[in-house]
């Protein structure tokens, strides 16, 4: 073999190195071309942009978006003919430049009127040769991808086991890895036993703008900018530029609803959902219905809400002052279309607190369906505030701290208004936070 290659080096002239290199461009120009011709013949007929956001929702190059690609397509559809006959003026250069006499093709079809008969089934042989390669390519990609996502779900699995009967991300590490202390960010950073996600139940900070374009993982950048720490288990959303479809949250823990949790630092919230109001920035969470039922709440405190309706059904409170006041709220839907964000949802979750609210960017955050059921807080109290919605819920929810009657601790504000008012069957009763529970 050694020799093999030797000789070939030794027979190597500056003459076949120059037509060696003059080959490989002569076959990199011709590819280019015709791919290029044949890409300008599809993007005649079809904009493709609809499939490439499916893929890519966030594309930018510099100043090109999503929108700039759509509008030039549709100008390079609108030349019609000219547009066809530079693509397959570009798809005929790039063949002719593999046929270097036409005397030699034409004599050739002259010597074999056979071979000018069987050209299109060895044509189909060649390209069905090769794309047989290709599938079997592809196959054994998809194999192999099986067989490490097989893989990775086992490795995890005493991991999810845990979290779906109840414990915390720390005591679920805590009992795999007996003796040390694992904060909850070790998931992502440090193991494969689980990559946060909003539907199993993960703390973290999730945006409707997430420049990976999936809203159901966490928000790297935006941890990182608001230093979100790895013994953080707030469950933090940011309603951006982009709506999202709906948000659901139910049967959820919060607080110190449970053993071994507190409210963060400097926070007096259990559940906090609202629009933005500091920092000089002023905006509102639009949502098109927002449903709040069957939860319990330290005190539910809604404040600055304006709704085209608003259903006040079945709640006990442990003292309550409901202010009807009259609006001329609009009736509201949220329309994203395709570039919205999907939804996030989840049905089971601990986590220290609950936060919801619109970007600070003076865009109103907006959401098709928001809803919160079946979540027992404690230690902070429940906060509605800065909501232009279509319709609102508050039905069959739980609210005291156990203060008594003279405290009312389930307040609907005269800042509240609304165009229709449905308050029926609410009552006063003595009621205390729930015990806290324990998760092992």
């Amino acid at each position: 073999m050694i020799t093999k290659i030797k000789n070939k080096i030794k027979n190597l002239t500056f003459k076949s190195v120059l037509k060696g290199v003059g080959k490989f461009f002569l076959n990199t120009f011709t590819m280019a071309t015709i791919s290029i011709g044949t890409l300008g013949l599809f993007t005649s007929y079809i904009n493709p942009t609809a499939y490439i956001a499916q893929q890519f929702p966030n594309l930018q190059i510099g100043a090109y978006t999503l929108e700039t690609l759509f509008t030039d397509v549709k100008h390079w559809q609108s030349l019609g003919y000219i547009a066809w006959s530079i693509s397959g003026g570009m798809i005929a250069l790039g063949l002719a430049m593999h046929i270097r006499s036409l005397g030699k093709v034409i004599k050739a079809i002259k010597a074999s009127p056979r071979a000018v008969l069987n050209f299109p089934m060895n044509v189909y042989k060649k390209v069905r040769t090769w794309r047989d390669w290709l599938l079997a390519k592809i196959n054994y990609l998809n194999e192999e991808s099986a067989k490490w996502r097989t893989a990775f779900n086992i490795a995890k699995s005493p991991y999810s086991l845990l979290r779906a009967m109840g414990f915390s991300p720390q005591m679920a590490l805590g009992l795999l890895f007996a003796g040390s202390s694992v904060g909850g960010g070790v998931i992502v950073n440090e193991t494969i036993l689980a990559d946060r996600t909003f539907e199993n139940g993960d703390s973290g900070y999730y945006s409707s703008n997430n420049p990976t374009g999936n809203i159901n993982i966490p928000d790297e950048t935006l941890e990182q900018a608001l230093k979100r720490q790895d013994s953080d288990n707030t469950l933090r959303i940011i309603v951006g530029t982009l709506p999202i479809q709906e948000v659901s949250i139910q049967n959820v823990s919060i607080g110190t609803a449970y053993n071994s949790s507190t409210l963060p630092s400097g926070k007096t919230e259990a559940i906090l959902v609202e629009g933005t109001n500091a920092g000089g920035v002023s905006t509102y969470l639009e949502v098109g219905e927002l449903i709040f039922e069957k939860n319990r709440c330290k005190q539910l405190i809604v404040e600055n809400v304006t709704s085209h309706t608003i259903e006040i059904i079945g709640n006990l409170s442990d003292g309550q002052s409901i202010t009807q006041s009259a609006g001329t709220g609009l009736r509201r839907a949220i329309i994203g279309g395709h570039f919205q964000s999907k939804s996030l949802k989840t049905e089971y979750g601990l986590y220290d607190r609950i936060h919801l609210s619109a970007d600070t960017n003076n865009v109103n955050g907006k959401i098709g369906r928001l809803v919160m059921s079946n979540i027992v807080s404690k230690g902070g109290t429940c906060n509605l505030k800065r909501i232009k919605a279509d319709t609102i819920r508050i039905n069959h929810n739980r609210i005291g701290a156990g203060d008594g009657f003279g405290v009312k601790d389930f307040k609907i504000e005269s800042s509240v208004n609304a165009v229709h008012w449905v308050v029926d069957d609410n009552a006063e009763l003595l009621t205390a936070e729930p015990a806290s529970l324990a998760t092992e």
